[in-house]
């Protein structure tokens, strides 16, 4: 084997690979000779079969498998012989006018990671911003529990059912006279006014009374899940048993220990432990821009075009999803593409950012075990369907790049924290609407009042600010392999619900705090 290098200029690598003749015949007899015992001719004894038949037989796969592995053999060789590290993978090629009894002439392209000296990660200073929590939050939160967690008491028996009363029915849907499976219920729990059975449906027992007996008749929608049931027209014989109407919920020991606490107080607690959780996504934000920041302004160096292109490309492919999800697509699409250098611009900060994060956790040891990489990995199978999940953790083992992209953003959260706790912080406290504006600051952005409804043509696609806060860490380059990339099983699709005589309401939400402002990074 022969190699000329052809190319070096910056990250650029170009290499020549020359495999004679003689070298790939050699290892095809030797591929043959292993082979032959397990050939079985007619004629012939097994194991007696003559290497020329066998090579008659065989000799094109053969010949063809013994290529592709020189290939990629003669690739992990030169990356190991010139101390390569590659930014992605190589992109190699075979001599086009090749065939067999000519030498082959392989071509190696790729760029390599740049040099970085070990980042100093002394005085480092940050600030925290916390967002106490206060006690009339805890109260309003603890409102919202209980308004969602709603108590009725039986009413008079006179009493007419109205919106917001709830009633226990017994019912049988019938299709023609025919009763169906799933219209069928005793003792069912049903509050007028919520929309949870099907159209039509609760409308008709506005004004029953306790122990009445109704027939009603509804049509289920044309899209219903039921396709026996969607569109038809059905009969629902309904028998009241109670009218009850809402019960005040008092915030006591009683309403905590309903809710399986042992106090009241430890259920404040834990409202309180929320609430911070919900504000320090924000304070985490905050925190890790001003350092990304930080190591930016203090970082200048080549980074390889083959990564930030790929970095853009994913940047730019979520854009284009966001976009053709606005109200005016076109519009929206013409945005992104006014800002595209912008967007290319935060693609190389990323990628030069992951670099640096990458040197300085190789610098001190930041590293991502066998175990946590076990558990991303079975979470990440956990999206696909149970028939698909042992291929998917199959293909994340054997291949490097796949492992990679899944392991990097454990690991960027690795490093960041690692800088945080050798970081000089201080904490400051603020209201939410100062942390959102702090943030939007460090991207050089005037904070100011979030209009109440953005017009669609000024409403941006997705947060630049959020594209730029991520670095794509990884804590090195994967060797290169010249085979194609295995495919992952795609993922599972959404459940598809069950077929009932009502629909399921959807749980009220837990109150949120506010979304982070978007900050345009300039």
């Amino acid at each position: 084997m022969q190699t000329q290098q052809t190319v070096n200029e910056g990250l650029k690598r170009a290499y020549l690979i020359t495999i004679t003749a003689g070298e790939i015949a050699a290892k095809i007899d030797a591929e043959i000779k292993k082979v032959a015992p397990q050939v079985r001719m007619p004629g012939f004894r097994p194991g007696k079969v003559p290497a020329n038949l066998v090579k008659k037989m065989h000799g094109e796969a053969l010949h063809g498998q013994v290529v592709s592995d020189t290939i990629r053999e003669s690739v992990d060789m030169l990356i190991r012989n010139e101390a390569l590290r590659p930014a992605m993978q190589p992109e190699v090629g075979l001599n086009e006018d090749y065939a067999e009894g000519k030498d082959a002439a392989i071509t190696v392209a790729l760029e390599v990671l740049p040099t970085i000296e070990a980042p100093s990660i002394a005085g480092l200073k940050l600030e925290r911003l916390v967002v106490p929590v206060t006690d009339e939050q805890i109260d309003e939160a603890l409102g919202n529990i209980a308004s969602q967690n709603k108590s009725y008491k039986d009413a008079a028996k006179t009493k007419k059912a109205a919106d917001g009363d709830q009633l226990i029915i017994d019912f049988v849907g019938k299709l023609d006279g025919v009763e169906f499976d799933g219209g069928k219920a005793e003792d069912a729990a049903l509050v007028l006014g919520s929309n949870t059975f099907i159209p039509g449906f609760e409308d008709q027992l506005v004004g029953v009374k306790t122990g009445q007996e109704k027939t009603i008749t509804v049509t289920f929608p044309a899209d219903y899940q039921a396709e026996h049931l969607a569109g038809k027209e059905a009969t629902f014989d309904i028998t009241v048993k109670a009218v009850k109407v809402e019960s005040e919920t008092t915030l006591d020991e009683d309403f905590a220990k309903s809710l399986g606490l042992d106090s009241l107080e430890k259920l404040r607690e834990i409202m309180k432990a929320q609430l911070e959780q919900q504000t320090a996504g924000l304070t985490r934000t905050q925190m890790k821009r001003a350092l990304l920041d930080q190591l930016a302004a203090g970082h200048s160096f080549e980074v390889p075009g083959t990564m930030v292109e790929a970095e853009f490309q994913q940047i730019w492919a979520q854009l284009q999803q966001e976009a053709a999800r606005e109200e005016d697509p076109a519009e929206a699409l013409k945005q992104i593409e006014d800002e595209k250098d912008e967007y290319r611009s935060i693609a190389e900060r990323r990628v030069r950012l992951g670099l640096l994060l990458s040197e300085i956790g190789q610098s001190n040891g930041v590293e991502v075990t066998s175990q946590e990489m076990g558990m991303l990995i079975q979470q990440a199978a956990m999206q696909y369907r149970a028939e698909d999940r042992e291929r998917f953790v199959q293909y994340i083992q054997s291949e490097p790049m796949a492992a990679a992209q899944l392991r990097a953003p454990l690991y960027e959260d690795k490093v960041v924290d690692f800088l945080f706790d050798k970081a000089e912080v201080t904490e400051r406290e603020v209201t939410v609407e100062e942390l959102q504006a702090a943030i939007e600051a460090e991207e050089g952005a005037e904070a100011a009042p979030a209009p109440k409804k953005a017009p669609a043509k000024k409403k941006a696609p997705a947060k630049k600010e959020a594209a730029a806060d991520e670095a794509p860490a990884t804590e090195e380059a994967p060797a290169a392999e010249d085979k194609p990339a295995k495919k992952a099983p795609a993922k599972k699709p959404a459940a598809k619900k069950e077929a009932a005589p009502a629909e399921e309401a959807e749980a009220k939400p837990a109150k949120k705090a506010p979304a982070k402002k978007a900050a345009a990074k300039k």
